[in-house]
Formats: C-alpha cells, sequence, structure tokens
C-alpha cells in the first residue's frame, strides 16, 4: 500500500485538499475599506489584524471536508484497482463541483458590494483544486501502470 506511487499521489491531493481550509480562496476589499477574506468555512473581516468571521457557510466546509478525505479513503481500496480507478474519477468530480460551488459563492458575495471577481481578487486555495486534480491525474497513470505489471506478471504464471 505505501509502496505504491499512487499513494503518494492520492495522500498529496488529500493534504492539498486540506489546504482549503487554512487559505482564503477570495480576498477583497469592501465599501467601507474592510479587507475581507472568503474561505470554505464562511466570510471572514480583519479589522485592526483581528479576523471575525460574518457569516459562515457550514454546508460548503462539510462539502470540502468530504472531498479532501475522498483521495485519502481511496489509498486503503488497494486490492481493488478498478474501484481505485473509479473512486479517483469520483473525486475529480467532486473537485470540480467544489469549485464551481466557490465560484458561484464569492460571485453572490462580491455582487451585494457590487464588485466583480477578478485576478486580484483571487486567493490561495482557488489554485489548489487545480493542483489537486494534477495529483489525482498523476495517482491515475500510477494505478493503471500497477494494473498493467499485475496482468504481464500473470502472463508469466
Amino acid at each position: 500500500m505505501i509502496q505504491r506511487i499512487q499513494t503518494l499521489w492520492l495522500l498529496a491531493a488529500s493534504i492539498t485538499l486540506l489546504g482549503l481550509f487554512v487559505f482564503p480562496y477570495v480576498s477583497f476589499i469592501d465599501l467601507v475599506g474592510l479587507g475581507k477574506q472568503i474561505f470554505v468555512t464562511g466570510t471572514y473581516s480583519s479589522l485592526n489584524n483581528e479576523m471575525s468571521r460574518e457569516n459562515s457557510s457550514i454546508l460548503q466546509a462539510i462539502f470540502a471536508g468530504i472531498v479532501a478525505a475522498f483521495p485519502l479513503l481511496t489509498i486503503f481500496l488497494f486490492r481493488n484497482r478498478k474501484k481505485q480507478l473509479l473512486f479517483v474519477g469520483i473525486a475529480i468530480a467532486l473537485i470540480v463541483l467544489l469549485g464551481i460551488w466557490m465560484f458561484f459563492s464569492a460571485s453572490s458575495v462580491l455582487d451585494t458590494i457590487s464588485q466583480r471577481l477578478q485576478a486580484g481578487n483571487i486567493g490561495v486555495a482557488f489554485f489548489l483544486l487545480p493542483i489537486a486534480i494534477i495529483f489525482l491525474s498523476m495517482a491515475i497513470g500510477g494505478i493503471r501502470r500497477d494494473e498493467k505489471l499485475i496482468k504481464s506478471a500473470d502472463r508469466l504464471r
């Protein structure tokens, strides 16, 4: 299990997705001049270097936790490579859905203050999603290589 390369890729994807709880996915300044940041756990404003939560998005945080746990769960399916491939595909689809949800929630928060989502507003967490998808794609390659190795070993018997 640990000696397989796809385990490392799946673990890297899970750790990357856990970064969604640490880094904001949108940072902006509202009309009053307060700096605000949107995390998957909610919207926070900073005043005098003190973060205070304005509103929370518990459903988005729960979904992000499930998405982050999915690659970790997939590691333990190492005996059934077809199921492992299926779970990695589902994890990629869930990451895409989470990215769409994050985009629309950020757009709705920014629309309330008549701003648009721009390149200067995008935080680190938005870039963690494609990185996790890349790690999961690398895991798919490792799983397929493992499957090919098993088939060639069966032919030798």
